[in-house]
């Protein structure tokens, strides 16, 4: 298991969006799955026994979509950062991705590519297929707004302050003539080991981070979780079963594994306790889960 997940909410389509990457991709792999329970089927609007989340890796990064209903949406304020090595590669990837979505900047030459093109799918994940050179194939890259200061700047060393082996990798801002030069144009991040790409916006756009996309951060320890929480939560404000938005307005859970351990290893009765305690939670305590799911054994 990696240390962090990006969760896309969708509204029953998760079987489909992972059936259709599977086609795109050469290498996904299926890593687990969760049914809705009678504890909580009223929440995605589905019934017990549907399915709730998968979980897979997808070129090495982990991805898990979750049937949460039509509340949240996705929007490309969190997309997927796709490295090609050829052109070839990166116009079938970017075609089979297009293939009943919408293009946001078709596949083309640009002065920072040979080839780029950023697409929605069909699901609603924003991809961007570029060709080039990375140490991670597929990284999930946030899209600050900007603004009056260089808010990705801000929100790097935010994070590599929280996370153990962190650390900013390059920043590089807009030049005179290219946008404000205050605002970073593009920029890679290390989180506990795993790569992020972030940028600052020079144009408003309509849409900013949701719930529709989240990261996962997963812990080992009660104390990861306080950890984490308590510092991410700093500015933002605490939702509800390990879900937060930070000062920045981007969606994190912070999950601890043993709390997925649990859920898998239950008989229904057990799946059930173990559901229904984390639905009363705000963050998440290890203990508490341990004692719902070995309440009768």
């Amino acid at each position: 298991m990696n240390n962090f997940s990006v969760c896309f909410w969708m509204d029953g389509e998760a079987a489909n969006a992972f059936a259709f990457y599977q086609t795109v991709f050469k290498n996904v792999k299926k890593l687990s799955s969760l049914n809705y329970s009678d504890a909580n089927s009223g929440h995605g609007g589905l019934p017990a026994g549907s399915l709730m989340t998968v979980e897979f890796e997808l070129e090495g990064l982990q991805i898990l979509l979750l049937n949460g209903g039509p509340i949240f949406k996705t929007n490309p304020s969190i997309s997927l950062h796709v490295t090609c090595e050829t052109v070839a590669e990166c116009d079938e990837l970017f075609n089979k991705l297009a293939d009943g979505g919408e293009v946001l900047m078709p596949l083309d030459k640009y002065p920072f590519s040979e080839k780029f093109g950023w697409v929605n799918d069909k699901f609603g994940i924003s991809w961007r297929v570029i060709v080039g050179k990375a140490s991670q194939k597929v990284t999930p890259t946030l899209m600050y707004q900007g603004g009056n200061g260089s808010t990705a700047e801000e929100a790097m060393n935010h994070y590599t302050s929280i996370f153990k082996n962190s650390k900013i990798l390059a920043a590089h801002k807009f030049e005179e003539g290219e946008g404000p030069v205050n605002l970073v144009k593009y920029a890679e991040f290390q989180l506990n080991g795993e790569l992020f790409m972030a940028f600052d916006s020079p144009i408003p756009h309509a849409f900013n981070f949701s719930e529709g996309v989240s990261l996962i951060a997963y812990c080992k320890t009660q104390e990861e979780v306080d950890h984490f929480w308590d510092k991410l939560v700093e500015g933002g404000r605490p939702s509800q079963c390990g879900w937060l938005v930070d000062k920045f307005g981007v969606s994190w859970q912070i999950i601890p594994t043993v709390m997925i351990e649990l859920m898998q290893s239950q008989d229904a009765e057990g799946y059930d306790r173990v559901m229904q305690s984390m639905l009363e939670m705000v963050k998440l305590d290890i203990k508490a889960l341990e004692k719902a799911a070995y309440v009768h054994k």
